[in-house]
Protein backbone atom coordinates (compact mmCIF):
# COMPACT_ATOMS: atom_id res chain seq x y z
CA UNK A 1 0.00 0.00 0.00
CA UNK A 2 1.68 3.49 -1.26
CA UNK A 3 0.65 6.65 0.08
CA UNK A 4 2.01 9.03 -1.92
CA UNK A 5 5.96 8.42 -1.16
CA UNK A 6 5.29 6.56 1.92
CA UNK A 7 5.31 2.38 1.67
CA UNK A 8 2.67 0.96 4.08
CA UNK A 9 4.27 -2.27 5.68
CA UNK A 10 0.60 -4.22 5.33
CA UNK A 11 -2.43 -2.96 4.24
CA UNK A 12 -4.31 -2.32 7.25
CA UNK A 13 -5.37 0.83 8.89
CA UNK A 14 -6.66 2.09 12.25
CA UNK A 15 -9.57 4.50 11.42
CA UNK A 16 -9.95 8.14 13.05
CA UNK A 17 -12.15 7.59 15.88
CA UNK A 18 -13.58 10.66 18.15
CA UNK A 19 -12.37 10.24 21.47
CA UNK A 20 -10.66 6.59 20.67
CA UNK A 21 -7.47 7.18 18.46
CA UNK A 22 -5.07 9.04 20.95
CA UNK A 23 -1.66 8.38 21.08
CA UNK A 24 -1.79 5.46 23.67
CA UNK A 25 -4.66 3.71 21.17
CA UNK A 26 -2.84 4.37 17.85
CA UNK A 27 1.04 2.72 19.37
CA UNK A 28 -1.02 0.18 20.63
CA UNK A 29 -2.61 -0.90 17.47
CA UNK A 30 0.70 -0.11 15.32
CA UNK A 31 2.44 -3.01 17.67
CA UNK A 32 -0.45 -5.15 16.92
CA UNK A 33 0.24 -4.86 13.71
CA UNK A 34 -1.56 -2.04 11.93
CA UNK A 35 0.21 -0.34 9.03
CA UNK A 36 -0.80 3.28 9.89
CA UNK A 37 -3.14 4.86 12.57
CA UNK A 38 -5.10 8.00 11.65
CA UNK A 39 -5.75 10.59 14.72
CA UNK A 40 -8.70 11.84 15.77
CA UNK A 41 -10.45 14.54 14.05
CA UNK A 42 -8.90 18.04 14.76
CA UNK A 43 -11.40 20.73 14.23
CA UNK A 44 -9.49 23.30 11.44
CA UNK A 45 -11.03 26.32 13.62
CA UNK A 46 -8.25 28.25 14.26
CA UNK A 47 -9.57 29.64 17.47
CA UNK A 48 -9.82 25.77 18.59
CA UNK A 49 -5.76 25.38 17.59
CA UNK A 50 -4.42 25.81 20.66
CA UNK A 51 -6.97 24.24 23.20
CA UNK A 52 -5.99 21.70 25.24
CA UNK A 53 -8.07 18.75 23.89
CA UNK A 54 -7.09 20.11 20.69
CA UNK A 55 -3.28 19.58 20.90
CA UNK A 56 -3.75 16.00 22.91
CA UNK A 57 -5.49 14.65 20.08
CA UNK A 58 -2.26 15.90 17.51
CA UNK A 59 0.48 15.08 19.99
CA UNK A 60 2.88 12.81 18.56
CA UNK A 61 5.35 13.14 21.01
CA UNK A 62 7.58 9.81 20.96
CA UNK A 63 5.39 8.16 18.43
CA UNK A 64 6.60 5.30 16.43
CA UNK A 65 6.01 5.18 12.52
CA UNK A 66 4.51 7.29 10.30
CA UNK A 67 2.04 10.03 11.93
CA UNK A 68 -1.74 11.00 9.83
CA UNK A 69 -3.64 13.32 11.29
CA UNK A 70 -7.50 14.26 10.54
CA UNK A 71 -8.50 17.84 9.73
CA UNK A 72 -12.40 18.37 9.97
CA UNK A 73 -14.05 21.89 8.46
CA UNK A 74 -15.69 23.91 5.63
CA UNK A 75 -13.80 26.31 5.04
CA UNK A 76 -10.97 25.75 2.30
CA UNK A 77 -8.37 28.46 3.80
CA UNK A 78 -8.62 27.49 7.47
CA UNK A 79 -8.64 23.50 6.56
CA UNK A 80 -4.72 24.82 4.16
CA UNK A 81 -4.20 26.63 7.11
CA UNK A 82 -5.09 23.88 9.53
CA UNK A 83 -2.94 20.79 7.26
CA UNK A 84 -0.18 23.70 8.05
CA UNK A 85 -0.24 24.08 11.23
CA UNK A 86 0.44 19.94 11.88
CA UNK A 87 2.69 19.14 9.13
CA UNK A 88 4.73 21.64 11.40
CA UNK A 89 3.98 19.84 14.52
CA UNK A 90 4.94 16.30 13.41
CA UNK A 91 2.31 14.90 10.93
CA UNK A 92 3.11 13.03 7.80
CA UNK A 93 0.22 12.83 6.21
CA UNK A 94 -2.83 14.79 5.91
CA UNK A 95 -6.43 13.44 6.05
CA UNK A 96 -9.49 15.28 5.37
CA UNK A 97 -12.86 14.28 7.42
CA UNK A 98 -15.90 13.98 4.90
CA UNK A 99 -17.71 10.60 6.48
CA UNK A 100 -18.44 11.57 10.06
CA UNK A 101 -22.00 11.19 10.36
CA UNK A 102 -22.25 12.93 13.71
CA UNK A 103 -25.08 15.58 14.20
CA UNK A 104 -23.17 18.29 15.62
CA UNK A 105 -20.49 17.87 13.06
CA UNK A 106 -23.04 17.44 10.12
CA UNK A 107 -24.89 20.71 11.36
CA UNK A 108 -22.39 22.77 10.66
CA UNK A 109 -22.32 21.63 6.87
CA UNK A 110 -18.91 19.53 7.72
CA UNK A 111 -17.91 15.48 7.77
CA UNK A 112 -20.15 13.77 5.51
CA UNK A 113 -22.02 16.55 5.06
CA UNK A 114 -19.81 18.20 2.24
CA UNK A 115 -20.67 15.27 -0.07
CA UNK A 116 -24.22 17.37 -0.79
CA UNK A 117 -21.78 20.31 -2.51
CA UNK A 118 -19.21 19.01 -4.82
CA UNK A 119 -17.96 22.63 -5.78
CA UNK A 120 -16.68 23.09 -2.05
CA UNK A 121 -15.38 19.75 -1.79
CA UNK A 122 -13.01 20.39 -5.00
CA UNK A 123 -12.48 23.72 -3.03
CA UNK A 124 -11.41 22.47 0.06
CA UNK A 125 -9.27 19.53 -1.76
CA UNK A 126 -7.32 21.95 -3.92
CA UNK A 127 -6.49 24.46 -0.95
CA UNK A 128 -5.18 21.40 0.86
CA UNK A 129 -3.18 19.78 -1.61
CA UNK A 130 -1.86 22.86 -2.50
CA UNK A 131 -0.95 23.95 1.24
CA UNK A 132 1.20 21.25 2.43
CA UNK A 133 3.82 18.82 0.49
CA UNK A 134 2.91 15.92 2.29
CA UNK A 135 0.85 13.12 0.74
CA UNK A 136 -2.88 13.96 1.54
CA UNK A 137 -5.97 11.48 1.79
CA UNK A 138 -9.67 11.64 2.16
CA UNK A 139 -12.28 9.96 4.03
CA UNK A 140 -15.92 9.69 2.82
CA UNK A 141 -18.95 8.23 2.73
CA UNK A 142 -21.20 6.36 -0.21
CA UNK A 143 -23.46 9.50 -0.28
CA UNK A 144 -25.35 11.78 2.30
CA UNK A 145 -28.25 8.65 1.51
CA UNK A 146 -29.00 6.17 -0.42
CA UNK A 147 -31.08 7.73 -3.19
CA UNK A 148 -27.91 10.55 -3.32
CA UNK A 149 -25.11 8.62 -3.24
CA UNK A 150 -22.05 10.10 -4.89
CA UNK A 151 -19.04 8.49 -4.36
CA UNK A 152 -17.77 7.95 -7.73
CA UNK A 153 -18.08 11.95 -8.59
CA UNK A 154 -16.13 12.70 -5.31
CA UNK A 155 -13.42 10.05 -6.13
CA UNK A 156 -12.86 11.38 -9.36
CA UNK A 157 -12.79 15.02 -7.64
CA UNK A 158 -10.31 13.60 -5.21
CA UNK A 159 -7.85 12.24 -8.05
CA UNK A 160 -7.68 15.59 -9.87
CA UNK A 161 -6.91 17.42 -6.83
CA UNK A 162 -4.20 15.64 -6.02
CA UNK A 163 -5.17 13.27 -3.45
CA UNK A 164 -3.22 10.59 -2.84
CA UNK A 165 -5.63 7.57 -1.50
CA UNK A 166 -9.55 7.60 -0.65
CA UNK A 167 -11.26 6.26 2.34
CA UNK A 168 -15.00 4.85 1.36
CA UNK A 169 -16.95 3.62 4.40
CA UNK A 170 -19.72 1.65 2.69
CA UNK A 171 -22.62 3.37 3.91
CA UNK A 172 -24.43 6.63 3.43
CA UNK A 173 -24.70 9.68 5.92
CA UNK A 174 -27.95 8.89 6.70
CA UNK A 175 -27.34 5.09 7.18
CA UNK A 176 -25.25 6.28 9.97
CA UNK A 177 -23.71 2.92 11.31
CA UNK A 178 -26.89 1.05 10.98
CA UNK A 179 -27.74 -2.14 9.15
CA UNK A 180 -24.43 -3.46 7.05
CA UNK A 181 -21.69 -1.92 5.01
CA UNK A 182 -22.06 -2.37 1.22
CA UNK A 183 -19.62 -2.33 -1.24
CA UNK A 184 -20.28 -2.65 -4.64
CA UNK A 185 -19.94 1.07 -4.47
CA UNK A 186 -15.85 0.72 -3.28
CA UNK A 187 -15.91 -1.61 -6.00
CA UNK A 188 -17.41 1.17 -8.33
CA UNK A 189 -15.01 3.56 -7.12
CA UNK A 190 -11.69 1.20 -7.30
CA UNK A 191 -12.91 0.67 -10.66
CA UNK A 192 -13.20 4.81 -11.84
CA UNK A 193 -10.23 6.25 -10.34
CA UNK A 194 -5.97 5.33 -10.17
CA UNK A 195 -5.49 6.56 -6.87
CA UNK A 196 -5.49 3.85 -3.60
CA UNK A 197 -8.66 2.84 -2.37
CA UNK A 198 -9.25 1.89 1.39
CA UNK A 199 -12.20 -0.18 2.18
CA UNK A 200 -13.96 0.65 5.26
CA UNK A 201 -16.72 -0.68 7.44
CA UNK A 202 -17.93 -3.77 9.09
CA UNK A 203 -14.99 -5.49 8.65
CA UNK A 204 -14.46 -7.29 12.06
CA UNK A 205 -12.27 -10.55 11.38
CA UNK A 206 -10.06 -12.05 9.20
CA UNK A 207 -12.04 -13.89 6.93
CA UNK A 208 -13.97 -10.41 6.89
CA UNK A 209 -10.88 -8.24 5.88
CA UNK A 210 -9.84 -11.30 2.89
CA UNK A 211 -13.33 -11.22 1.42
CA UNK A 212 -13.69 -7.45 1.32
CA UNK A 213 -9.99 -6.65 -0.38
CA UNK A 214 -11.24 -9.90 -3.01
CA UNK A 215 -14.52 -8.24 -3.10
CA UNK A 216 -13.94 -4.78 -3.52
CA UNK A 217 -10.63 -4.41 -5.06
CA UNK A 218 -9.50 -2.05 -2.76
CA UNK A 219 -5.93 -0.99 -1.95
CA UNK A 220 -6.36 -1.36 1.97
CA UNK A 221 -8.97 -1.61 4.44
CA UNK A 222 -9.07 0.41 6.99
CA UNK A 223 -10.54 -0.82 10.85
CA UNK A 224 -12.57 1.18 13.31
CA UNK A 225 -14.87 -0.03 15.78
CA UNK A 226 -13.87 -3.74 15.47
CA UNK A 227 -10.07 -2.95 17.34
CA UNK A 228 -12.16 -1.31 19.99
CA UNK A 229 -10.63 -3.76 23.64
CA UNK A 230 -9.42 -6.10 20.09
CA UNK A 231 -6.16 -4.19 19.04
CA UNK A 232 -5.31 -7.69 18.34
CA UNK A 233 -7.51 -7.81 15.37
CA UNK A 234 -4.81 -6.41 12.88
CA UNK A 235 -2.34 -9.11 13.66
CA UNK A 236 -4.85 -11.74 13.14
CA UNK A 237 -5.92 -10.35 9.78
CA UNK A 238 -2.23 -10.33 8.92
CA UNK A 239 -1.38 -13.66 9.90
CA UNK A 240 -4.64 -14.98 8.06
CA UNK A 241 -3.52 -12.78 4.47
CA UNK A 242 0.14 -13.80 4.73
CA UNK A 243 -0.76 -17.82 5.79
CA UNK A 244 -4.18 -18.57 5.30
CA UNK A 245 -4.05 -19.71 8.53
CA UNK A 246 -6.29 -18.55 11.68
CA UNK A 247 -4.29 -16.98 14.46
CA UNK A 248 -5.72 -18.26 17.57
CA UNK A 249 -7.33 -15.56 20.39
CA UNK A 250 -5.31 -14.06 22.73
CA UNK A 251 -5.45 -15.73 26.15
CA UNK A 252 -7.09 -14.22 28.64
CA UNK A 253 -3.62 -13.86 30.74
CA UNK A 254 -2.62 -11.64 27.54
CA UNK A 255 -5.72 -9.68 27.73
CA UNK A 256 -5.18 -9.00 31.21
CA UNK A 257 -1.38 -8.03 30.48
CA UNK A 258 -2.16 -5.87 27.15
CA UNK A 259 -5.10 -3.93 29.28
CA UNK A 260 -3.01 -3.00 32.13
CA UNK A 261 -0.24 -1.66 29.73
CA UNK A 262 -2.99 0.26 28.02
CA UNK A 263 -4.54 1.75 31.35
CA UNK A 264 -0.77 3.20 32.30
CA UNK A 265 -0.62 4.39 29.06
CA UNK A 266 -3.53 6.43 29.51
CA UNK A 267 -2.84 8.03 32.64
CA UNK A 268 0.82 9.06 32.02
CA UNK A 269 -1.11 10.72 28.87
CA UNK A 270 -4.51 12.04 30.67
CA UNK A 271 -2.99 12.36 34.01
CA UNK A 272 -4.71 10.53 36.59
CA UNK A 273 -7.80 12.09 36.55
CA UNK A 274 -8.74 12.28 33.12
CA UNK A 275 -6.77 8.62 32.64
CA UNK A 276 -8.89 6.88 35.01
CA UNK A 277 -12.43 8.96 33.35
CA UNK A 278 -11.08 7.99 29.78
CA UNK A 279 -9.95 4.21 30.56
CA UNK A 280 -13.79 3.14 31.58
CA UNK A 281 -14.75 2.64 27.86
CA UNK A 282 -11.71 1.04 27.06
CA UNK A 283 -11.88 -1.31 29.92
CA UNK A 284 -15.47 -2.13 29.01
CA UNK A 285 -14.95 -3.08 25.52
CA UNK A 286 -12.00 -5.12 26.39
CA UNK A 287 -14.17 -7.09 29.07
CA UNK A 288 -16.57 -7.70 26.32
CA UNK A 289 -14.00 -10.44 25.17
CA UNK A 290 -13.80 -11.97 28.62
CA UNK A 291 -17.02 -14.81 29.88
CA UNK A 292 -18.46 -14.48 33.07
CA UNK A 293 -17.72 -10.57 34.08
CA UNK A 294 -20.13 -9.82 35.81
CA UNK A 295 -22.21 -6.65 35.83
CA UNK A 296 -21.25 -5.52 39.43
CA UNK A 297 -17.57 -6.13 38.90
CA UNK A 298 -18.01 -3.85 35.64
CA UNK A 299 -19.64 -1.68 38.24
CA UNK A 300 -16.53 -1.21 40.77
CA UNK A 301 -14.22 -0.19 37.86
CA UNK A 302 -16.58 2.45 36.34
CA UNK A 303 -16.38 4.09 40.36
CA UNK A 304 -12.74 3.76 40.88
CA UNK A 305 -11.34 7.35 40.94
CA UNK A 306 -8.23 6.62 41.13
CA UNK A 307 -5.46 4.45 38.92
CA UNK A 308 -4.71 2.28 42.10
CA UNK A 309 -8.36 1.65 42.37
CA UNK A 310 -9.38 0.97 39.18
CA UNK A 311 -6.41 -1.33 38.33
CA UNK A 312 -7.12 -3.17 41.31
CA UNK A 313 -10.85 -3.96 40.29
CA UNK A 314 -9.47 -4.19 36.57
CA UNK A 315 -7.85 -7.57 38.27
CA UNK A 316 -10.22 -8.79 40.24
CA UNK A 317 -11.92 -8.95 37.45
CA UNK A 318 -9.63 -11.59 35.68
CA UNK A 319 -9.82 -13.42 38.94
CA UNK A 320 -13.33 -14.42 39.60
Amino acid sequence: MQIGTYSLKNKLILAPMAGITDRPFRELCKEMGAGLTVSEMVASNPALRYHKRTLLKSDHTGESGLRSVQILGTDPQQMAEAAKFNVDHGAHIIDINMGCPAKKVCSVAAGSALLRDEVLVKKILDAVVNAVDVPVTLKIRTGWDLQNRNAVEISKIAEQSGISALTLHGRTRACKFNGDAEYETIKAVKKAVNIPIVANGDIDSAEKAQSVLKNTGADAIMIGRAAQGNPWLFSQINHFLDTGETLEKPTQSVIQSTLLTHLEHLYSFYGNTTGVRIARKHISWYFNHIDNIHQDTKNKVNQAQCPTEQILQVNLAFNF
